[in-house]
C-alpha cells in the first residue's frame, strides 16, 4: 500500500522560507530543451539547492491552460479545449518526471481555485478603481464569424528592422516585441487564412499609468535587493522607457476564466492577466493555507524563473496587478532569466516543432542526468547559447566520463578491492590527515571551491555553481595522480589510508554538491557509498557540514563499509551522435514526413534496383577509351532528381545583425533578383573569403526564418568528422552563374564517404577523382557543370551540408 503524501509545507517562523516558481509552460505542445532549461530545470536546481541547505522551500509550477493557443490546438486536433489540456498536462508531467524535476505541486490553471483567486483579484482592482472600460478595434473574421484573439492572427512584424513574416498577434517570437493584432502588416486568420477586418469591441483595461509610481518604487528597490539578472533589468527598463499604457485584460473567447461583470459576462480574462495568478491558485490547490505563502512578504522570499520573453509580464504586469489590490502580497524578490538556447544552426521552436523535445530526449537512451548536466553547463544566463550534438558528446565523454566518473570509480574501486590489494570495502582510518602536505593542499582547494559554489548558488548563478563543483572533481583526479596511491599502498600504508579516506570524503562531497544538478547521479553515488539520500544528502550550516569542506577526510567515518562500485557514465560514440543529428534534423512534422518518405523511397528503390544512369553514346566512347574496362556507374535513387542545385555567385556577404554565428548573403543564381541566404559559416570562413565567390546553392528548399531573416536557399559546404573545419563546395571558376549542377558517371574509386545532412537525398560523398582531386558527389556520381566537376579542397571525411 502506497504511503500517504507528506502534509503541505507552510512557512516556519525563524527559518528561511523560500517560494520558487517557474514560468507556467503552455499546454498546447510538448516542451523542448529550450523550454526546459529556461524554466522548470533551472528552478528545480535552485529548489533542490535550497533543500540541500536546509531552507524551508516549496517549488510551484503547472500548465498554463487557458487562451487562444489551446482553442487553436483543439481545432487542429478536432476535440475540446479541456481534452487538449488533459492530454498535454499528462505529457508535460511525464516529461518533467523523466527529467527528475521535483515539484512540490505541479498543477493546472483550468481549476476552480484559479477562477476563485483570479476573480477575487479582479474585484479588488474594480473596487480600487484601477480598471477602466474602453472600446478597442479588434480583427474580426467574417468567414469564421468571430473576433480573432491575438494568437489566431499572423502577419508581418511592424517593428523596424525585424519584418518577421510569421509574427503572432500578441508578440513577435523573433524580436520579442509585444504587439496588438491590428499592428500587424497583412494580417491573416490562422484558421481560414483569409484577411480579417477591423471591428469595434468593448473591453476592460488595467490602468498601468496610474500604478506606475507604486510599480517603479517596487522595481527600483527589489531589483537591487533581489539581485535581478541583468537581462531582466534591461527588459523591464525597456518597457518603462516606452511609457506604460493601459493594458487590456479581457478577451472575446470562451475558454478561460469568466469575467464576473454583467456587461462582460460573455468574455474571459486575457491569458496574460490570469496566467501569473496561476502561481497563487496552484499553491491554493497545494494547501488551503496558501495565503501564508503569498501574503507574508516579511517572512517569505519569492524566486521566479523564466525565459526572457516572459519578463515584462512578471516585472510589470503581475506586480501591478498585485499592487493594485492594496493587499500585502508576497512580491517577487529575485528573478532569474535565461536567453535563448538555439539548436544546431537554428532556433528551438515549439510552434514549428524545431529541435529536441522532452520525449525525444527520453528516446535517445541518454540518461536524464547527462541531459541535465549538458543543459545546465550550457545555460544561456547572459547570452544565447547553442545546443549541438558534438558538444553534448564532448561534455559527456570528457567532463562526466573522464573527469567526474573516472575520479569516483578509481576511488571506490580501489577501496572495494580485497585486503592485500585494497581495503575490502572498508573506509580506512586516517589519523593526522591534516599533516599530510598533499592532502592539506587539496583541502584548501576544496574549501575555496565550496565557498565559490555557495556564493554562486545564493546569487542564482547556476552555471558557475556547477563549474565550481566540477572543479573539485578535477582537483580530486590530480590529487590521486600526484599521490600515486597505488604505490603508497605498499610503500607507505598510512599515507595511502589518508589519501583514500580523504578521496572517499570528496566523493561524498561531490554527491551532495551535484545533487541539485544531477539527482539520479547523486543517488547512485550514495548507493555505491552504501548511504541513503534521505539520511545523507545535506549541506547545512547548523549541522557543521560546510566546515567539513576544510577537512574532507571527516565526511565519511573510518570503518564505514561502502557498496559495490560500478561505472557511472557511458561513452557516447561518433556513430550515435551522427545518428541523432540526422534523426532530429528539421521539424517534428518533417521528421514524420521523412520517415514516411524513406519507407516509400525504399519501395521505389527496390523496384528500380539495377537501373543505371545513362548518358547515351558518351558512355560508350568512355568505355572504348578505357580499353573496354567496365565503368563504375552509380545507382541513384529518384530523390536526386528533386535537387535544384545551381551555380551561384555571392554578390554580398555580411554578418547577421542578431546572430554572431550567421552570415547573410545576397546570391545571384541566375534569376531576376539575387536570393537572400543565411548560413552558419562565421566560425569557419572569414568574411572576406565570402565575397564575390562562386558556390553551389540548393535552391528548392522551403524558405525558413533564421533569427528574423528569411533564408531562401542553402549554400553547400563540407565539414570534417569533428566539425572543426568547414569548406564551401566550389563549382569550376568558368561555370556559368545560374547553371544547373547535374550528375554524371565517372571512373575512379571513392576515397572518403560523407553522410548527407539533408532532407532530400540519402548520401553525398567526397570521392578521389582520377587526377587526385576531391570531388563533391552524390553517391559515386560527381556534381558537374559544363565547365567540369565541383570540388572540395581538402575535406576527406565528414559531411556535406
Amino acid at each position: 500500500m502506497a504511503s500517504p503524501p507528506p502534509p503541505p509545507k507552510l512557512p516556519v517562523p525563524g527559518r528561511r522560507n523560500i517560494l520558487v516558481t517557474s514560468a507556467l509552460p503552455y499546454v498546447n505542445n510538448v516542451p523542448h530543451l529550450g523550454n526546459i532549461i529556461g524554466c522548470v530545470l533551472s528552478a528545480d536546481v535552485f529548489a533542490r539547492y535550497c533543500r540541500l541547505r536546509g531552507y524551508n522551500v516549496i517549488y510551484i509550477c503547472g500548465t498554463d491552460e487557458y487562451g487562444t493557443a489551446t482553442e487553436t490546438k483543439a481545432m487542429e486536433e478536432k476535440c475540446s479545449p479541456k481534452e487538449i489540456c488533459d492530454k498535454y498536462h499528462a505529457v508535460h508531467s511525464e516529461v518533467y518526471k523523466w527529467f527528475d524535476i521535483k515539484f512540490d505541486k505541479f498543477g493546472r490553471t483550468s481549476s476552480p481555485q484559479q477562477t476563485e483567486v483570479c476573480q477575487a483579484i479582479f474585484q479588488k482592482l474594480m473596487e480600487n478603481n484601477w480598471l477602466t472600460e474602453n472600446t478597442m478595434q479588434q480583427l474580426y473574421c467574417d468567414t469564421c464569424q468571430r473576433f480573432l484573439a491575438d494568437r489566431l492572427v499572423e502577419g508581418k512584424c511592424p517593428t523596424e528592422g525585424c519584418n518577421y513574416e510569421a509574427a503572432r498577434g500578441d508578440q513577435c517570437e523573433n524580436c520579442s516585441k509585444l504587439l496588438n493584432p491590428t499592428e500587424l502588416i497583412d494580417p491573416k486568420c490562422k484558421v481560414c487564412k483569409n484577411t480579417p477586418r477591423v471591428r469595434d469591441t468593448d473591453h476592460l483595461f488595467l490602468e498601468l499609468p496610474l500604478l506606475s509610481d507604486k510599480l517603479v518604487n517596487y522595481i527600483n528597490e527589489t531589483s537591487v535587493a533581489g539581485m535581478w539578472s541583468q537581462n531582466a533589468i534591461q527588459a523591464t527598463n525597456a518597457w518603462l522607457k516606452e511609457g506604460l499604457k493601459p493594458r487590456c485584460i479581457t478577451r472575446d473567447l470562451k475558454w478561460g476564466v469568466p469575467v464576473p461583470h454583467e456587461k462582460y459576462k460573455d468574455k474571459v480574462f486575457y491569458v496574460w492577466f490570469d496566467a501569473p495568478i496561476g502561481y497563487v491558485s496552484i499553491t491554493a490547490s497545494y494547501t488551503p493555507d496558501w495565503d501564508k505563502w503569498w501574503k507574508d512578504p516579511d517572512n517569505v522570499e519569492l524566486f521566479q524563473f523564466m525565459g526572457k520573453d516572459n519578463v515584462p509580464f512578471h516585472t510589470v504586469m503581475f506586480p501591478s496587478t498585485l499592487l493594485g489590490t492594496g493587499e500585502k502580497w508576497t512580491m517577487m524578490k529575485t528573478i532569474s532569466v535565461t536567453e535563448y538556447l538555439n539548436y544546431e544552426a537554428g532556433k528551438f521552436s515549439k510552434s514549428h516543432g524545431i529541435g529536441v523535445f522532452g520525449n525525444d530526449a527520453k528516446d535517445t537512451n541518454i540518461p536524464p542526468e547527462v541531459w541535465r548536466y549538458y543543459l545546465l553547463t550550457n545555460r544561456p544566463e547572459v547570452s544565447d547559447t547553442l545546443f549541438t550534438w558534438a558538444d553534448l558528446q564532448a561534455k559527456l565523454n570528457s567532463e562526466l566520463l573522464n573527469n567526474l566518473g573516472n575520479f569516483i570509480n578509481r576511488v571506490l574501486s580501489f577501496v572495494a578491492k580485497p585486503a592485500g590489494a585494497g581495503y575490502d570495502s572498508i573506509v580506512p582510518d586516517a589519523p593526522n590527515a591534516e599533516s599530510h602536505p598533499l592532502t592539506k593542499a587539496l583541502a584548501e582547494k576544496t574549501n575555496k571551491w565550496v565557498e565559490q559554489y555557495l556564493e554562486a548558488m545564493e546569487k542564482v548563478k547556476l552555471k558557475q555553481g556547477l563549474k565550481s563543483a566540477m572543479g573539485i572533481s578535477s582537483d580530486g583526479n590530480a590529487y590521486l595522480q600526484e599521490s600515486q596511491f597505488w604505490k603508497l599502498y605498499k610503500e607507505d600504508p598510512a599515507a595511502c589510508a589518508v589519501v583514500m579516506k580523504t578521496s572517499v570524503g570528496v566523493v561524498y562531497l561531490l554527491a551532495c554538491l551535484l545533487e541539485p544538478f544531477m539527482p539520479s547521479f547523486s543517488n547512485e553515488v550514495l548507493l555505491q557509498l552504501n548511504m541513503t539520500p534521505e539520511e545523507s544528502l545535506s549541506f547545512c550550516d547548523d549541522k557543521g557540514e560546510i566546515a567539513k569542506a576544510k577537512r574532507p577526510w571527516d565526511f565519511v567515518s573510518a570503518g564505514h563499509k561502502i557498496g559495490k562500485p560500478s561505472p557511472l557514465f557511458k561513452e557516447l560514440k561518433d556513430e550515435e551522435v551522427e545518428s541523432f543529428r540526422n534523426k532530429f534534423a528539421g521539424s517534428q512534422a518533417e521528421r514524420s514526413s521523412k520517415a514516411q518518405a524513406d519507407a516509400e523511397a525504399k519501395k521505389v528503390a527496390d523496384k528500380l534496383k539495377g537501373t543505371k544512369l545513362s548518358d547515351g553514346g558518351q558512355k560508350k566512347e568512355q568505355k572504348k577509351q578505357s580499353g573496354g574496362s567496365k565503368s563504375k556507374n552509380a545507382e541513384v535513387d529518384v530523390t536526386v532528381a528533386k535537387l535544384d542545385i545551381r551555380v551561384g555567385l555571392i554578390r554580398k556577404a555580411q554578418k547577421h545583425p542578431d546572430a554572431d554565428s550567421l552570415y547573410v548573403e545576397e546570391i545571384d543564381v541566375g534569376e531576376e533578383a539575387p536570393r537572400t541566404v543565411v548560413s552558419g559559416l562565421v566560425k569557419f570562413i572569414p568574411l572576406e573569403e565570402m565575397q564575390n565567390r562562386k558556390v553551389c546553392v540548393l535552391c528548392n528548399l522551403k524558405p525558413v526564418a533564421m533569427r528574423g531573416i528569411k533564408s531562401h536557399a542553402m549554400v553547400l559546404a563540407a565539414s570534417n568528422e569533428d566539425h572543426t573545419k568547414v569548406e564551401l563546395v566550389e563549382p569550376p571558376e568558368s561555370a556559368a552563374v545560374g547553371e544547373r549542377v547535374t550528375f554524371a558517371g565517372y571512373s575512379g574509386e571513392p576515397e572518403a564517404s560523407l553522410n548527407a545532412k539533408s532532407k532530400t537525398w540519402e548520401k553525398l560523398s567526397a570521392d578521389l577523382h582520377s587526377n587526385g582531386e576531391l570531388v563533391a558527389c552524390y553517391k559515386d556520381v560527381p556534381f558537374t557543370t559544363s565547365a567540369g566537376v565541383c570540388k572540395v579542397k581538402s575535406i576527406a571525411s565528414g559531411e556535406i551540408r
